[in-house]
């Protein structure tokens, strides 16, 4: 097979066959195709796009470009979740612990944040003792022990996807909406789980910012999973305002422990909720509605932060700090952000919050950054929350002031004498077989 065939058919618009796809798949991962065509390869889709079996086939053989994970032996069923990721995200510390104490596996590999978006692995990173980095074996027993496990992202899953998405981020092709899809979606095939359900963010802080473009985006990794045999669905959520008061890895984790005693913010309890009741309705623990009446219980009851001490615990990290959240350290340089006027706090710029927990030193500019734990942004008041001048509105923690200052220049919010409309945070679901009610919040 002669790539340069393939190229050409690519380049005028044409569909490729399945073996042209495995060859050129194979070809990136094997080092037989050099650089400059993989790149040309990715430019052509990026003018031409993909249709949607072209998309799907193309996933597979990425998704079968490496190690292949088999969840039969847990005589469960099993259900992976992903998030396109957001500012003050922090869904994955929630959800997990109450769909695995559910009676539902979760098998869960999470990345490391990069740019403005916060990583699930540097959260759980800032409890002391806990290991991330675990061998398949061990994976497996704490799944069957505890049902759930969150670990780093193995570079043996979908080996292809890393070969392209580098050559991606300097050919400026990452906004392609089917090389979007195929590298998330070659992830999660590869780790197995019998269900996907996918949390696509639309707003200022989002990877889409705008709404049609998440729904396109969701669409066609729904189609993928499916096409691949596995339950997949959606929900289109939020993210015109950070998810909750805290951004930052241990404000996050406190943050979200609140939530599983049943203390949580609003915006970021219902969020959670959501994909929790999306996730076991995939695997058939009822409709949409049964099965967020369900997740709602097992906070009130304490079942979901019970579930999540056993994941801590499991994983080596210290669980005292879950009981007791003071035991956190925060980074000693502190600042708060008043308000310039009487009214409403209209606005949070969610992309410029995010930019500013990097300059905290709460994420990283550079893959090979390391970031302050203990850094990040605490808000007292969220949108459509009357607020008074000269009233704190945020406290920026970094190590030193240089930092909080170069932070408190980049965040950016508005105060306005009217209030705002209320915020959708579910604003869509797609691939569900169930209706369920959307819900409305003033948050």
């Amino acid at each position: 097979m002669n790539l340069y065939e393939i190229l050409l058919k690519k380049r005028d618009g044409k569909e490729l066959e399945k073996e042209e796809l495995s060859f050129f798949v194979r070809g990136c991962v094997d080092g037989s195709i050099p650089d400059y065509q993989i790149s040309a390869m990715l430019m052509a889709i990026y003018f031409q796009g993909m249709t949607s079996h072209e998309t799907a086939v193309f996933t597979q053989e990425m998704a079968n470009s490496g190690e292949q994970m088999n969840w039969k032996s847990l005589s469960m069923p099993t259900v992976d979740k992903h998030s396109t990721g957001g500012v003050g995200d922090k869904t994955t510390l929630i959800v997990v612990p109450i769909v695995a104490s559910l009676g539902v596996a979760v098998p869960k590999m999470s990345g490391r944040g990069l740019g403005h978006t916060g990583g699930t692995i540097d959260k759980l990173s800032a409890i002391p003792g806990f290991q991330t980095q675990l061998s398949q074996d061990i994976f497996q027993k704490l799944l069957k022990r505890n049902h759930a496990a969150v670990i780093a992202q193995s570079g043996n899953l979908a080996p292809a996807d890393k070969v392209l998405y580098a050559l991606r981020d300097v050919t400026a092709t990452v906004d392609s909406l089917p090389l979007i899809a195929s590298s998330i979606m070659s992830k999660k095939l590869a780790l197995g789980a019998d269900a996907i359900l996918l949390d696509v963010k639309t707003g200022s802080g989002a990877l889409m910012h705008d709404f049609d473009g998440s729904v396109r985006l969701a669409q066609t990794m729904v189609e993928i999973g499916n096409a691949a045999g596995r339950k997949t669905a959606a929900l289109i959520t939020d993210m015109d305002t950070p998810l909750g008061y805290a951004v930052g890895n241990a404000l996050e984790v406190i943050e979200a422990v609140q939530t599983l005693k049943g203390k949580g913010p609003q915006d970021l309890t219902e969020v959670s909720l959501s994909l929790a009741a999306g996730m076991l309705s995939l695997v058939g623990k009822g409709s949409f509605e049964e099965c967020y009446q369900l997740a709602e219980e097992k906070l009130r009851d304490g079942g979901a932060f019970k579930k999540f001490r056993e994941i801590v615990a499991g994983q080596g990290g210290d669980a005292l700090y879950l009981d007791e959240p003071q035991k956190f350290t925060l980074s000693p340089c502190r600042m708060d952000i008043c308000s310039p006027a009487d009214g409403y706090l209209a606005q949070i710029d969610t992309l410029s919050c995010g930019l500013a927990s990097v300059l905290l030193g709460a994420g990283r500019q550079k893959k090979e950054d390391s970031i302050d734990t203990g850094a990040g942004i605490l808000f007292f008041r969220t949108v459509g929350d009357p607020v008074k001048k000269g009233e704190p509105i945020a406290r920026l923690y970094s190590r030193t002031r240089s930092q909080v200052l170069a932070a408190k220049q980049e965040l950016r919010f508005i105060v306005s004498a009217e209030k705002p409309k209320n915020r959708v945070l579910i604003q869509k679901k797609i691939g569900f077989s169930h209706e369920f009610l959307f819900s409305e919040k003033n948050c």
